[in-house]
Parts: C-alpha cells; structure tokens; sequence
C-alpha cells in the first residue's frame, strides 16, 4: 500500500466524457496522485487519452491487467454500470481503493455483492460518485428539516423532465441499453440518492413505465421513456416521482415538499431554493450563507479518506448506494408485476 513519501497512483478504467470534464480537472490540480494506467473499451481510445492528458500513463489493453497491476493504489471507475460490479470486486480483491462512478450497479443482486466485497477488505476506501444535482442547497435543505420550518412533511412531488428520446430517428442511447444501464432508468437513481438524503428512506414504491419508441434502428428498447412512480418515505410523507425523456421543452428538474406548516420547493436546474410558511403570501427565496453553500469536493474527500488510512470515510459509501438501488430494483418490479412493492430499509 502506499507509503507517505511516494505519490497515490490511479489507474483509470473507463476514461470517458464524465472522467474527463468533472473528474480529471480536480485529480490533475493534486500534487501528490499520479495516473499511471488507463484502460479503455478500446485500446485505441487509452491510447488517446494518454496522448491528451496524461503523457506518463501507461495504456492497458485489459481492464483486468490494470487491476492486477502491484504499484497502483487506487482503481477509478469511469465505464457504465454494466462493468461497475467486476472491476470494484476485481480491484478490492488485488488489494486497491476504489472511486466506481455513479449509478452503482445494474441491480441490487450485484450492487449487494460490491457491499459484501468492501466489507470483507475494511481497510480499503471506497466511495461512489454522488450526484451534482441539489449540491449547493444540500446543507441549507437538510436544516431546515431538521429545524421542523415546514412542519411534518406530508406530499412530496419530483419532476424530471427532458426531451432527449423524442427522436424516433435517433439510435438509442446507452441509458435506453438494459445490458449497459441495467435497471437504472433516467434520472431515477439520482433524485432517489438525493430524496433519501432530505427526507430519509423510501420504504414502497407502485411504478409504471411507458416506451414511446419501442425499437430504436434495430435495436428493441425495454428501458421505458417514461416513468411514474407513487411512493412512501420512512417518515410518513407520501410521493409522486415523475421521470421522462420525451417532454418537449420541459421546464428543468424541481422538488416541492409538503409539511403541516408550510412548503419547500427546490429547482434542481437553476438550484434555486424556495421556501414558505402557512400565512405567506407566497414563497421567498431562501439565501443559502456561503458556509453552508456545497459544492463539488468529490476527488479531495476521496483522496483524504485514502489518505487518512480509513480514520476518514466517504460518501456516498456502498451502503448509501444499496439503499438506493433497492428502490432502483423495487421500481422495476412493480412495473413487471403491476402492483405495489414494499422496499426493505
């Protein structure tokens, strides 16, 4: 493992858009980590990469090899969910900390054996990479919950609309793909992690799903366009999730919530936050003081925690991953058994 004179060495697998734009720029600005290994799909494109952005990292034709590699301390995850559960058990296995991009895995059946994997090898650090949406207001959301503003939340309503599917001409994406996504379904997993972090577990869920554009130049999409989901939280709130990619102009991502005492809404788009009072005329702004204002920090808490030698630890962790994942899995077993399916917490 590494010592403290030496520098952490990364080696990528899976260097795609995500690796490059949001996590390269802040593991490029630390001094003491070093890519050293990439592995692509094709050994072509970790060529490339090298070339661009890391001209002392070695290309690996196989990920498998990258894994086994003695000197390197870390293992980032950049590849779609299909490979996530491999490469992480793989990299625990060969003694590695492991950085697995987000969604965890394609099911609960694999995202369970990635938890049962970092369990058994406790010294390793391992984290997923949460989603942006809702960072700025995170603190600012959570506190004011606690301090019960709204009162006992009651309703809770997401919208998260895009129009990005509406095309019957375009080929189908990688996320329309149930053997690259699994059952990750648009922005389900996302706002399930974000809602479970503000108002606690969801404990059921009724889903229905609709494919507007069933087969794709070939291709027989089975991951729906469209998803509907009623839902119950731990605390009692009920909810309404709203998930598609075939609204045309829709109006961006927002939350509202609903308590005995007032309202809170949040615009993921513009992360704006609202809030408001029985009595109020309406909801006011609610300014966010710059000590509770997130902000993207994953890349410096990952490499902390490694640093502290597992006196620091991460989140999102594998257990915060499980937990969404059961409802990832339970909304896809409502919608093929057409009923309401309790999620254990």
């Amino acid at each position: 493992m590494h010592k403290n004179n030496h520098k952490l060495r990364i080696g990528i697998v899976g260097a795609g858009n995500i690796v490059r734009t949001r996590h390269l720029p802040a593991l490029k600005k630390t001094p003491d980590v070093e890519i050293v290994a990439v592995s692509n799909s094709i050994y072509e494109s970790s060529e490339k990469f090298c070339r661009e952005y890391s001209l002392s990292a070695l290309p690996i034709r196989d990920w498998a090899e990258l894994v086994a590699t003695p000197d390197i301390d870390i293992v980032w995850i950049g590849t779609t969910p299909y490979m996530h559960s491999a490469v992480t058990i793989s990299a625990l296995e060969a003694g590695k900390h492991v950085f697995c991009q987000a969604r965890m895995s394609m099911d609960l059946a694999e995202a369970d054996e990635m938890l049962a994997a970092s369990k058994r090898y406790p010294e390793l650090i391992t984290m997923l990479c949460p989603p942006p949406f809702g960072l700025r207001g995170d603190l600012m959301v959570k506190k004011i919950l606690a301090e019960n503003y709204i009162g006992r939340p009651h309703h809770v309503r997401l919208q998260s609309f895009h129009g990005n599917f509406l095309d019957p001409e375009a080929p189908a994406h990688w996320r329309q793909k149930i053997e690259i996504s699994g059952l990750n379904t648009l922005t389900l997993g996302i706002y399930v992690e974000v809602l479970q972090r503000w108002l606690g577990d969801i404990t059921g869920v009724f889903a229905r799903g609709k494919i507007i554009q069933a087969v794709r130049e070939g291709y027989n999409v089975i991951v729906p366009d469209l998803l509907t989901i009623l839902c119950s939280f731990e605390n009692g709130a009920e909810g309404v999730l709203e998930f598609s990619g075939i609204n045309a102009l829709a109006q961006g991502d927002r939350l509202e919530i609903y308590g005995s005492a007032g309202t809170l809404m949040y615009d993921f788009t513009s992360e704006v936050l609202q809030a408001g009072k029985v009595g109020d005329r309406a909801l006011h702004v609610v300014d966010i003081p710059s000590e509770l204002e997130g902000e993207w920090r994953v890349e410096e808490d990952f490499l902390a925690a490694v640093k502290s030698k597992g006196r620091m630890r991460p989140h999102p962790n594998f257990e915060d991953g499980v937990h969404y994942m059961r409802v990832v899995q339970g909304v896809s077993d409502s919608r093929a058994r057409n009923e309401w399916v309790p999620i254990k917490t």
